[in-house]
């Protein structure tokens, strides 16, 4: 937690609010004793963890395709026109 004081607050107000907006609480002080707590009104946005999508292809086509191409099927579909 960090602290500023209330002239540090009036002076120093950009810093201390991109504290706020990087998710730390800032306890402000008066006459050096603490007297109220600053947070953030949005909650820290947290990382979003990605599934390992390489690892299931790998996994999921380890033998490679099997059966024809799709467009030798499709010519087949189409037929002699």
């Amino acid at each position: 937690m960090r602290r500023a004081s209330v002239a540090d607050l009036r002076n120093k107000f950009a810093r201390i609010s991109k504290w706020i907006e990087t998710g730390e609480v800032v306890e402000i002080t008066k006459s050096g004793r603490a007297f109220a707590t600053l947070k953030s009104a949005k909650p820290k946005r947290q990382a979003v963890e990605w599934p390992d999508l390489e690892a299931r292809l790998r996994l999921i086509w380890a033998e490679g395709v099997k059966g024809k191409p799709v467009s030798e099927i499709i010519d087949e579909l189409r037929g002699e026109y």
